[in-house]
């Protein structure tokens, strides 16, 4: 069971990177003489995308983005990304950040998140947004899929933190990824077979960004680490109940899978279960009332919808003004796939909505 799993993750990674690689080899595609430097802030690499300087001007807008790809794949310096911050950076007229995080293998959980928390506490330093001529005040930290997933995780953390002189003034989050407590949410059961993301990828995904055993991935399944016996999981039930969080467009007619008896040490053997810098959804209101102003991107045909959408409810009621950007014919990643022969509608069209609300509200 062990093998069969780790060769259908080998298979989908192979074909990932194989995509990814030939992707590579595309021409960039900007109208603009966008400046590009890599950079190391506080030990972690990054790609800045600095737009021409005018003439009169003030200080400009920046965003911090955090790639996706699992926690496993991907890069800032491949074409798709580079695209993407190229593109952005044009559009915005803004300084972007792209944030080279190390990824599974070479690391596992905390340090992705430790890298882009390290990344974007070292930019929002007042000296060194100055040396960028970045605005203090117009800063947002956004990132896609598991890049969302560390976004939303270092927002957090930088809003617990009372030192900060500099805080973001938006998050926003593409189709992210943002809990590993119930993977029977609706959008978990419809999509479970759908292309890019199946469902027991993502589960496959998240073992390896925990450094666990494949063995464990039908518990995960069928929810075995979080039921009702499992003690430690019993707290955050409330936080990630679908039945009150989803719309009835979402929920369907889906029914929730809780198993009475379970795993506990499942719990103890991935602890990062149910740890909030991991699974961002588990917050409590007090962290998440604190949250700037939110974006959240999702796409009917994605495991991921529910996370996002429910995101965005928690902060909804915490008091946070919450924009939830839903495409009904789009599927997860489709938002790097904007250049040919990968040039797809969904891909424009999100894209295009993303940074016009990043535009309207940075």
């Amino acid at each position: 069971c062990h093998l069969i799993h780790y060769l259908r993750l080998s298979h989908h990674l192979i074909v990932l990177n194989y995509l990814i690689c030939t992707f590579d080899k595309l021409k960039d595609v900007s109208s603009e003489d966008i400046k590009i430097t890599d950079a190391v802030f506080d030990g972690v690499e990054v790609r800045v995308f600095e737009p021409p300087a005018k003439g009169d001007e003030s200080l400009k807008r920046s965003v911090v983005y955090i790639h996706g790809g699992g926690w496993a794949l991907a890069s800032a310096r491949t074409s798709l990304y580079n695209n993407l911050c190229r593109i952005m950076a044009e559009s915005l007229n803004a300084v972007v950040v792209s944030v080279e995080y190390r990824l599974v293998p070479e690391v596992c959980f905390p340090e992705q998140y430790h890298d882009a928390l390290r990344a974007t506490k070292h930019f929002l330093q007042p000296d060194v947004l100055a040396e960028y001529s970045v605005d203090p005040s117009r800063i947002a930290v956004s990132g896609d899929s598991a890049g969302g997933n560390l976004a939303a995780a270092v927002c957090q953390q930088l809003s617990k933190e009372e030192n900060l002189t500099v805080r973001p003034k938006l998050q926003a989050l593409i189709y992210p990824v943002l809990q590993a407590f119930d993977f029977n949410t609706p959008s978990y059961q419809q999509n479970m077979n759908m292309p890019v993301l199946p469902r027991d990828v993502m589960i496959n995904y998240w073992i390896d960004y925990f450094n666990g055993n494949y063995a464990l991935a039908h518990e995960l399944l069928i929810n075995n680490h979080t039921a009702l016996n499992v003690g430690r999981a019993l707290s955050f039930r409330a936080r990630l109940n679908w039945t009150s969080l989803l719309p009835p467009s979402f929920k369907k007619n889906y029914k929730p899978v809780v198993q009475s008896t379970g795993t506990a040490a499942i719990v103890e053997q991935l602890p990062a279960l149910l740890d909030v810098r991991a699974v961002p959804l588990l917050a409590d209101d007090a962290t998440l009332a604190r949250q700037p102003r939110t974006y959240v991107l999702t796409c009917e045909n994605d495991v991921l919808r529910d996370d996002g959408a429910m995101y965005a409810k928690r902060l909804e009621r915490a008091g946070v003004p919450v924009t939830l950007d839903h495409f009904h014919d789009c599927f997860h990643g489709c938002m790097i796939f904007t250049v040919w022969p990968t040039d797809f509608s969904a891909g424009v069209q999100t894209r295009n909505s993303y940074i016009k609300w990043l535009d309207e509200n940075l």
